[in-house]
């Protein structure tokens, strides 16, 4: 008996050893690949220098559907088409010009540059004293007598000591998002809010806020100050109270139009109807290029498919890349993709998103049950020769988000993010800030991950 169940064991283990050892193989491949014959930085290339900045419902937005599409089509995925979804187009229009004065006559320039959505200020701009807060909580605290008629200086900075830039951001962008809003309640004529950045530098950030359900009468200008524009008036409101803050932008909201989720897939060969999702979002702002935020997520996606096609691996399950439209301001793509999926009664089983940065890959998180996130954690030994260590659960993405239910695995690729909000939403978010090396390590991790799924399955 005894002898009988050593050979068992024998043989679970040669069994599993044979599997780790053709994973391993797999995997080596797909970096390899990517190493060595990536596609990812020639795509990016071409997305940031070649087509800019890609703001939703823009022209340039546009030239990045038909150029992905194309690209798509080349690798001779099994389908490609586009999903229309209808988008906000909001537009900057002539650069924003800002100064503060402390004495008539004495003023010194700021960078600053108009939130994304936000209204212009009026044609010959706007002048008024500041109020500077550490926060919307601040504002109750002063009351609209000190507040009506001001503008609202919103300089909270990211938290240096939280190793997460990611948790540092999101301790203080609802002051971006929502301070206009808050704003108007006291009556302030408008906002300037810090840039969310660690560094100090004169690129101020852009980024989306929104009015609420303030009528379009009361809706008072928003802007972004750099972080040293920040510093500077900061200190001079400390020993000048009366400073004035002028500031001239010329945005403009226009109707909604039409533009185009892009989608590839490879069919799978065993279970056609379980589809695996990995992607980004195609549109960015237009200060920069979008190199970051997201082209690389984009290109990554896309080049997930090319590697498993190139290194021979037949899916069983549907691998598809999808490049969601609008992230930025609206979030349209990822909510059109998961309607018409949820219309066609779709079994999404898992799906990947990049959207931090083409930095060095870390890890990834995960929205999902504890036994998938085991498996994962099985599969550690897989990565570590390629120093992937991070796999915990945490955020996945926001245009995947949509398509959560209790049976799916949704993950976020992880990049280091110490340099991320340096460029995020900036204009030196630039194709020259993107590593190539770090790009494709990021495309092989993510194509390591969808290949250990769709080998192995989702835990129900």
């Amino acid at each position: 008996m005894k002898k009988v169940i050593v050979l068992l064991l024998g043989l679970i283990f040669s069994t599993y050893g044979y599997a780790q050892n053709d994973d391993e193989k797999q995997i080596k491949k797909i970096y390899n690949q990517a190493l060595t014959k990536g596609k990812a930085y020639d795509w990016l290339n071409y997305l940031s220098n070649q087509i800019g900045g890609r703001l939703s419902g823009s022209v340039q937005a546009q030239l990045a559907v038909d150029y992905t599409k194309a690209q798509l089509d080349s690798l001779g995925l099994d389908r490609v088409w586009l999903q229309p979804v209808k988008v906000p187009k909001w537009v900057r229009g002539t650069p924003e010009f800002a100064y503060f004065e402390t004495s008539p006559g004495l003023s010194t320039n700021v960078s600053i540059c108009a939130l994304g959505g936000s209204v212009a200020t009026p044609l010959g701009g706007l002048k008024a004293g500041v109020v500077e807060v550490q926060g919307i909580e601040d504002l109750e605290k002063l009351g609209k007598s000190k507040i009506e008629g001001k503008i609202v200086f919103y300089n909270r900075p990211m938290d240096p000591t939280l190793i997460s830039t990611f948790a540092a951001y999101t301790g203080c962008v609802d002051q971006r998002y929502s301070g206009a809003e808050e704003a108007a309640k006291y009556g302030a004529v408008g906002v300037i809010v810090r840039s969310m950045n660690l560094r100090l530098d004169d690129y101020p950030h852009t980024g989306s806020m929104g009015y609420g359900d303030t009528p379009v009468s009361k809706r008072i200008p928003a802007a972004a100050i750099s972080t040293k524009g920040a510093e500077l008036l900061s200190t001079t409101l400390k020993l000048s109270e009366d400073t004035q803050f002028y500031f001239k932008q010329n945005c403009k909201q226009f109707d909604d139009v039409e533009s185009f989720n892009v989608i590839g897939e490879i069919k799978g060969s065993e279970f056609p109807n379980e589809i695996m999702v990995v992607g980004g979002h195609l549109d960015s702002w237009d200060l920069g290029d979008g190199s970051h935020d997201d082209g690389a997520g984009c290109v990554q996606s896309m080049d997930v498919l090319r590697l498993l096609k190139t290194t021979g691996y037949k899916p069983k399950r549907t691998i598809r890349v999808v490049l969601f439209m609008n992230e930025e301001n609206g979030l349209r793509g990822g909510n059109k993709y998961a309607e018409v999926a949820s219309n066609k009664k779709e079994k999404h089983v898992f799906a990947l998103e990049s959207d931090a940065g083409g930095f060095t890959p870390r890890g990834f998180s995960f929205d999902c049950s504890d036994e998938n996130l085991k498996q994962v954690q099985s599969w550690k030994t897989l990565f570590e020769p390629y120093y992937i260590h991070l796999f915990e659960k945490g955020y996945s993405g926001a245009d995947i988000r949509p398509l959560k239910d209790d049976q799916m695995v949704l993950a976020g690729l992880r990049p280091d993010s110490q340099r991320y909000f340096v460029h995020h939403h900036a204009e030196n978010d630039t194709f020259e800030h993107v590593n190539k090396r770090e790009l494709e390590l990021g495309a092989a991790s993510m194509a390591s991950l969808v290949y250990l799924f769709d080998k192995y399955g989702v835990v129900k």
